[in-house]
């Protein structure tokens, strides 16, 4: 037990810190600890004398030969600090930077106590006022530490109190040379302390970091310390220190003796800096870029070679060079983009010109490795034999200790990789120069000799071929099966005009399998873009990683498969022509012993097994079945025997690879019924069998075995499909998924299983009556679980099961009156998500057995449903279930019901059910039209007046040209006094015209020309019809003139403008020939109201079209968009990047090829304009409001949602950083933008972490006022909890870069994350839990 937390605790304990007796030591200094540790911040500010004698006693431990007793003693120092009243703490820095150790020969001890009294300290952050003890910490370094650092008293107030103090630390001694360990101190003080450190301070400091860096004889471990001290301390730099030290290192380039230890000094600062200080070293890039750039110049090159001939040995002080600059270069591109566009044709000669810097190499046999690739042919003939095999080997892992080259070839190829991350998007990938380039030179360095280099090579042609698969196409010329990459059926772009919705329970789901319906059908690449480029290098790129595949090690094994997968994905078919030498390879790969010594270490062997099948599988999913055909039988086997594997990440992996053999072996993808076929499908069923019955399994392959069986039991479903697979099998494999049903471990893997096997069941599977009797009711007894996730698998499952006609017909009454209690449960309102499926579900009840499922329970239920707000998808379903219900004569009861209880919903929603009813059940519900137009003009209460009207007008569009109904049954009720008669009225007239367009509309068109309310009633009536315009039996076509006539006319009035515009937009998607080019014209005309109208309707058309439609818009979209942008009015543009949103989610492929046009404009609305923010006085205050378009930042996110590929990263990181800092809207916007970007381009978020510190730093810096309204209070809560969820997940993706070996490229993340902890922890482990630890 620990003693308690008192000064006389303390005291008792320090005299054992005497004791003869190591062990005594360390555990009395292990108690003082926990005193310490425990006590409060004040609990030793009264005793003076225990204070003091504490510090003795620690200073004696530090000079222990015991080292565990020095380390504790550590330890305890830096709880001790905290605890010490102010005026104790100069006198203690003095002793520890004196501290001389006698019994230790450990002479780092006095810099391990400095570093841990300024580390023991909360750091001061800047912007926000320090704490007292982190002030009295800094006033005990200033006074103290600094000059004893430098060697002499650098601020006035500590010249007239202290004396001179001795020689620095940071001196250079004649014999020894710098202290290592005080640089170490330095840096740990410029580190904690650097923005309360004063302007002389800092100049103090840098002019001893100089003196070391300039001294000849300090060694390189020094210098390179120095260089970091130099980057920590140009944080805080004040601009004339920095501009000083920039001029100097420019004259250092430009003199004339500057040695190469001089050069690689300079460049290697320059670099470092570069990462440390970015946005303030940015601008001097233009005078600093060209002297980086020479070092690594052709000249410089030539020369190195000439001097190489002449001797004969290599230069290391020159290959340094090469390599420092390098490095700085790599430095420049990552944090000083935008500066180095200017050089970036320097920069790529540079990179190109060093990844094949070889001086131990003849430069012809590179060049002929390098340039020369072998066939298809060739490969295949010449296959090398083990001694070729062991030959290669052997060079491949050549490396002399005196050889150092590779290090230079390594940093080229790490900036030809930062060129490729941060110069793809929109740049240098869609102008050719990436592949013209830069990839030619990567492939020859297939062939680099040492692993390390040859990995970087790797990774950069890996990530370029990544950028190309994200780049938006510019034409339809590639076109790949979406099925055989994606889980959900392709969906088309029709006019969605009216009851379409239905579909979207029908047939969505949270199955996540691609079913692979169609073969990936071979297309040629287009004639240009990034993707004709990689075409083009493709044979080249595949015959070099074939050769790596043979022979390379492991890990370069690795990284030429996960190449040959992400080509595989980029480029369907990719890899057709080249399987007959991949397969081999592959198949070695997989079939690879796991006990094999040269790749047990670190399961190394494993992994490159689970890549090489994921490779397989996505083989199988991205080529044609005939392609893969020649080769099943090389790779069956081996998959088969990876799928029993005992290890539990290849098993899985095996298994998800018979995923994609199982779709190549089954039509409609293959022939189908061959012997052989039949063969292989029934070993596949054998293993899939196995691993999912058996019990020593992993449930990971356990569940990946049961999806397994889900799809092999799709495909082998009707037609001449069942042949590949025995009924008795079927019959177990389903007994399989029903067992698994039950099992709780397996049941979501087993329900979505059953869900892809019910999709497929025909008459002719002749699929067992009790099982999908007990499987159906086992589905629904998983209603009344809590997994949300099982419930929604089983409802899904169930859905397609009810709508499968050879399931549905196996069910008899027992099991549907069963089934019907478990399913009416779930038709609640509260979870709008289940009741459209349940709804689904009840409807393909109904239609099976009306008569014993409809009963006065789920009569109930309906006029509960019917009630609520329902909209949309959920609508549509619950009015199909009640069409079911009138169809079936059994809908009187519910009739009864709805009449009774839909006077208290919405009268629209009830309305279209009883409407619906009312027609689908004809003379079986009871009650008729007629009576409902005598409801209409007998009752005096609005409310049924607007039910019966929205029965009238639901009744008109069902019934069509049959309707009876006059349309003076609607027009006349436009005076009502009431406020929401009219309105119901106006929606019904245009129902019931929808259905006879050839009555109503005239009526319609001719209570326009009025005025007032009547206009734009009637409005509304004409929105109604054209909803549905887009119907076979709906033909407006006669009118549609009149209609647009009329539209222009009324939006002139200001409350017609919007009802207006989309009307407008509706009737430009029916006939797009004739008015998207007066569109056009009204888009240049004189009225701004008339322009921001036309906007308005453009918008309106993107997601409502057809083809026909899109025909016409697609050459002519870009020019209005960017006629849109540019208009004079601000509310104009405003609309125009509404519109423009909207056409990038809903016609991509008309707008993403021309980005390039329209990125600038909305760039350029997203700056803060000072002409746009006025002063707006509010009461006794004023407040400063911003006319800017805030709507542009909606548009960058939309772009960077849907185009990522094609704007520039760095723009929009530019934009979302200075963005975090702007109003409240746009601010939280900037956030959700980040936290995607974290996914979207990892490496970029990582160079800008420092630049995202502050810019969080400044938000939760923000102080209201005192006065402040509750709103502003609300806001800025809202957006400190906005940052802390952008630091947590910035924290999630990149966890080492708060760590001490972080080279991120300055301390502001590390600063920032470690205030933002400590002051707020509560709310970071509430978003994290993991943050407790």
């Amino acid at each position: 037990m620990a003693p308690p937390s008192t000064a006389s605790s303390v005291q008792a304990l320090l005299p054992k810190l005497n004791d003869a007796d190591p062990d005594i030591r360390y555990m009395s200094l292990s108690d003082l600890h926990k005193v310490l540790v425990g006590g409060t911040p004040a609990f030793l500010l009264s005793d003076y004398l225990a204070c003091t004698k504490a510090v003795e006693g620690l200073l004696k431990t530090l000079d222990d030969h015991n080292g565990e007793v020095q380390n504790q003693a550590i330890k305890c120092l830096g709880a001790l600090v905290l605890k010490l009243p102010a005026e104790i703490l100069g006198p203690l820095v003095e002793k520890l930077s004196n501290l001389s150790t006698t019994h230790s020969i450990d002479t780092s001890m006095r810099a391990a106590a400095l570093r841990t009294f300024i580390t023991a300290f909360t750091p001061p952050v800047s912007g926000v006022a320090p704490s007292k003890s982190t002030q009295d910490a800094y006033n005990a370094i200033s006074k103290v530490l600094i000059p004893r650092l430098v060697g002499y008293v650098v601020t006035p107030q500590a010249q007239r109190s202290h004396p001179a103090p001795p020689p620095g630390m940071l001196e250079i001694n004649p014999k020894t040379g710098a202290d290592g360990d005080a640089i170490d101190v330095l840096i740990e003080v410029v580190r904690c302390f650097g923005p309360m450190l004063q302007d002389v301070e800092k100049q103090a400091l840098q002019k001893s970091i100089l003196t070391i860096l300039d001294n000849e004889r300090t060694g390189i471990v020094m210098k390179k310390k120095a260089v970091t001290a130099m980057s920590t301390l140009a944080m805080y730099l004040p601009d004339r220190l920095l501009s000083s030290f920039v001029t100097s290192t420019i004259q250092g380039f430009r003199g004339a003796q500057a040695t190469t230890h001089k050069q690689r000094l300079l460049i290697t600062v320059v670099g470092s800096l570069a990462r440390s200080v970015p946005q303030r070293l940015g601008p001097q890039l233009k005078k600093l870029a060209p002297f980086v750039l020479d070092a690594l110049s052709h000249e410089r090159y030539q020369e190195y070679k000439e001097e190489l001939a002449e001797t004969g040995a290599s230069n290391p002080d020159v290959e340094e060079i090469f390599g420092a600059a390098l490095i700085a270069l790599e430095g420049f591109l990552a944090c000083c983009s935008h500066e180095m566009r200017a050089y970036t044709e320097e920069t790529i000669q540079a990179a190109l010109r060093y990844v094949a810097f070889d001086p131990n190499m003849a430069e012809e046999d590179e060049d002929m490795g390098g340039t020369q690739h072998d066939s298809d042919e060739d490969l295949e003939q010449n296959e090398p034999d083990d001694e070729e095999d062991q030959d290669y080997e052997e060079e491949a892992g050549m490396s002399d200790d005196d050889d150092m080259s590779w290090k230079v070839r390594r940093c080229a190829a790490k900036v030809l990789y930062v060129i490729v991350s941060t110069r793809s998007n929109g740049d240098l990938l869609d102008n050719g120069v990436l592949y013209d380039k830069i990839a030619p030179t990567l492939i020859k360095r297939f062939q680099e000799r040492e692993e390390n280099v040859r990995l970087e090579i790797l990774a950069a042609l890996d990530l370029l071929i990544n950028k190309t698969g994200q780049v938006i196409p510019n034409s339809n010329s590639e076109k790949v099966d979406a099925e055989a990459l994606h889980p959900e059926p392709s969906r088309s772009r029709k006019r969605r005009r009216a009851s379409t919705t239905e579909n979207d329970f029908e047939s969505q789901g949270p199955i996540q399998v691609p079913m692979g319906v169609n073969s990936p059908i071979p297309s040629p690449p287009p004639a240009s873009g990034p993707k004709a480029d990689l075409a083009r290098s493709r044979p080249a790129i595949v015959q070099g990683i074939i050769k790596i595949l043979r022979q390379g090690s492991a890990p370069t094994k690795q990284a030429g498969l996960n190449l040959l997968r992400e080509l595989s994905l980029v480029q369907s078919s990719g890899l057709s022509d080249h399987l007959t030498n991949v397969i081999d390879p592959l198949v070695d790969a997989i079939d690879l012993p796991t006990g094999s010594a040269s790749f047990a270490i670190a399961g190394a062997g494993n992994q490159l097994r689970i890549d090489a099948l994921r490779l397989v599988g996505t083989i199988c999913d991205t080529h044609p079945s005939r392609v893969i055909a020649p080769y099943l039988g090389k790779l069956i086997p081996k998959i088969i025997a990876a799928a029993v594997e005992k290890n539990l990440k290849v098993s899985s992996q095996a298994l998800s690879t018979v995923e994609s053999l199982v779709r190549v072996l089954t039509p409609p993808r293959s022939a189908g019924t061959q012997q052989q076929y039949r063969s292989y499908v029934g070993n596949l069923y054998d293993t899939i069998i196995d691993r999912a019955t058996t019990t020593d399994a992993d449930l990971e392959v356990r569940q990946r075995a049961i999806q397994a069986v889900g799809i092999l039991l799709a495909r082998t479903s009707g037609g001449a499909s069942t042949k590949l697979l025995p009924p008795s099998s079927r019959a177990k494999a389903f007994g399989v998924l029903l067992d698994r049903m039950r099992n709780e471990t397996t049941r979501l893997a087993a329900a979505q299983a059953i869900d892809l096997a019910a999709v497929s069941l025909t008459e002719k599977d002749n699929v067992q009556k009790t099982w999908v009797r007990e499987v159906v009711l086992e589905l629904a007894a998983q209603f009344r679980k809590s997994d949300r996730a099982i419930k929604s698998a089983s409802l899904i499952a169930l859905r397609n099961l009810a709508g499968n006609r050879a399931a549905i017909s196996c069910l008899d009454a027992t099991t549907i009156r069963t089934l019907s209690g478990m399913v009416l449960p779930v038709i609640d309102i509260s979870d709008l998500n289940t009741l459209g499926l349940a709804l689904v579900i009840a409807t393909k009840l109904v239609q099976n057995s009306p008569k014993t499922i409809v009963d006065d329970n789920l009569n109930r239920i309906l006029c509960t449903v019917a009630v609520a707000p329902l909209s949309g998808a959920v609508l549509e379903t619950f009015l199909a279930l009640v069409k079911a219900i009138g169809e079936s004569d059994v809908g009187q009861p519910l009739m009864k019901g709805l009449l009774k209880d839909g006077i208290t919903g919405d009268p629209a929603i009830t309305g279209k059910a009883i409407g619906t009813l009312l027609i689908a059940g004809g003379p079986n519900v009871g009650v008729d039209i007629e009576a409902f137009v005598n409801e209409l003009e007998t009752t005096e209460d609005d409310v049924r007046k607007c039910l019966a009207l929205y029965i009238l007008g639901e009744a008109g569009l069902r019934l069509g040209t049959d309707s009876p109904l006059d349309p003076k049954v609607f027009s006349k009720y436009f005076t009502s006094r009431s406020e929401t008669v009219p309105r119901a009225a106006a929606a019904a007239f245009g129902r019931a015209g929808a259905g006879n367009v050839d009555v109503y509309l005239p009526a319609i068109l001719s209570n326009a020309k009025k005025s007032g309310n009547a206009q734009y009633l009637s409005l509304h009536a004409i929105k109604e019809i054209l909803q549905y315009a887009g119907r076979s039996e709906v033909n407006i076509s006669p009118y549609i003139r009149d209609v647009w006539d009329r539209l222009l006319s009324a939006t002139k009035a200001e409350d017609n403008k919007a009802i207006g515009a989309e009307c407008i937009g509706r009737i430009m998607a029916i006939e797009p020939k004739t008015f998207l080019p007066m569109i056009q014209n009204l888009l240049r005309d004189p009225d701004a109201t008339t322009r921001g109208m036309v906007i308005q309707a453009t918008r309106f058309t993107f997601a409502d079209a057809d083809e026909s439609f899109d025909e016409v818009l697609k050459p002519i979209l870009t020019k209005m968009l960017i006629t849109m942008l540019n208009d004079t009015s601000m509310e104009n543009r405003r609309l125009a990047l509404s519109t423009l949103d909207s056409a990038i989610r809903n016609k991509p492929e008309f707008v993403l090829p021309d980005l390039s046009q329209l990125v600038p404009l909305v760039l350029n609305e997203s700056k803060v304009k000072p002409e746009l923010i006025r002063e707006v006085q509010m009461g006794p205050f004023k407040h400063k409001v911003d006319d800017g378009l805030e709507s542009a930042y909606e548009s960058l996110y939309a772009l960077m949602k849907n185009a990522f590929s094609r704007i520039s990263t760095l723009d929009l990181f530019d934009r979302v950083i200075i963005g975090m800092e702007d109003e409240h809207e746009i601010k939280t916007l900037c956030n959700v933008m980040l936290i995607e970007l974290i996914v979207l381009d990892p490496d970029e978020t990582y160079r800008r972490l420092d630049s995202i510190a502050e810019s969080l730093k400044k938000v939760l810096s923000f102080k209201p006022k005192e006065n402040a309204v509750k709103q502003e209070l609300e806001k800025v809560d809202e957006a400190r909890r906005g940052v802390f969820k952008v630091t947590v997940a910035l924290l999630g993706a990149f966890p080492n870069a708060t760590s001490s070996t972080s080279v991120v490229q300055g301390q502001a993340w590390t600063q920032y994350w470690e205030w933002v902890l400590k002051d707020n922890r509560a709310q970071l482990q509430s978003l994290d839990p993991s943050l407790k630890n």
